[in-house]
């Protein structure tokens, strides 16, 4: 009895479509396989890996001197680098005797402008540590961290204003260099402020005031703000590193404690040298 074939074994019987076009075309697609592959190999050369092209530190036919790595043309600047070696960009000179000397001067005028981006740059990076009114008792200074420098002793106020400049620039004691998030024109802008705020503080007298500007006291304005509190003698924090006894005599806002001064970036000041002669470093 022969029974009626399902279609599962109706699709096993049936030849495949794709193998009954290859034999009717006789075989043909092997050699279009066999085609390909020679065009693929004929195509895969070494042209593309030892095309010819400089490769630094090594050897080149490309050059007479036979060398990959061009040597810099003379007398041209590498970008970014240009005048680093002045006063703008370092905040030092070279002096007659070859020294680096700090100079109490801006290598650019000081108007109001520079002195609003010096405090916001100021409020930004500095506070933290020295506070708004740069006394050394910032935020962090009341969570643990090392008193940062007084900015109104007598020290900070003998400085040259490149002398901020130059700490800003590298650096000096627990403060790590701000090169990184100030421009030079900030850092400048900055030592600006400094001395704006030892003028207003501890450094100004009534002569510093141009005829007819009034002069409030701190008092007085901290009262009109409803925040007496700001006039009153600042205390170190408790949790501070070391804590120093006030210095009635540095003169600083508030009575606040001075911090015994560090060590100081010494820098040999010397006087020019005579007109005619070149400098020790020089001859």
């Amino acid at each position: 009895m022969r029974t009626k074939p399902s279609a599962f074994s109706s699709q096993l019987s049936a030849p495949c479509p794709i193998h009954a076009r290859f034999v009717r075309m006789g075989g043909r697609p092997a050699s279009y396989f066999a085609m390909a592959c020679v065009l693929l190999i004929a195509g895969c050369r070494q042209d593309m890996q030892n095309q010819p092209k400089m490769i630094p530190q090594r050897g080149s036919e490309m050059f007479a001197d036979h060398r990959g790595s061009r040597p810099q043309v003379e007398a041209t600047v590498a970008r970014g680098q240009q005048n680093e070696d002045s006063y703008f960009y370092t905040g030092v000179i070279q002096g007659a005797n070859g020294y680096r000397e700090e100079r109490d001067e801006m290598p650019f005028p000081v108007t109001i402008e520079v002195l609003k981006r010096g405090q916001e740059r100021f409020n930004i990076y500095c506070t933290p540590c020295h506070s708004r009114v740069g006394n050394g008792l910032g935020e962090i200074v009341d969570r643990g961290y090392k008193p940062a420098a007084n900015l109104m002793d007598q020290v900070r106020l003998a400085q040259p204003v490149s002398h901020y400049f130059y700490v800003m620039t590298h650096g000096y004691g627990s403060m790590p260099d701000y090169s990184g998030q100030l421009t030079p024109a900030d850092r400048w802008a900055v030592a600006a402020y400094i001395r704006a705020l030892q003028l207003s503080q501890a450094k100004g007298t009534s002569a510093d005031v141009p005829s007819g500007v009034q002069v409030r006291s701190l008092s007085s304005v901290a009262e009109e703000e409803h925040h007496p509190e700001y006039a009153q003698p600042w205390t170190l924090p408790a949790t501070a590193v070391q804590a120093y006894k006030p210095i009635g005599s540095e003169g600083t806002p508030g009575m606040a404690p001075a911090n015994p001064a560090d060590p100081a970036i010494k820098i040999p000041h010397t006087n020019p040298a005579p007109e005619g002669q070149k400098p020790a470093a020089q001859k």
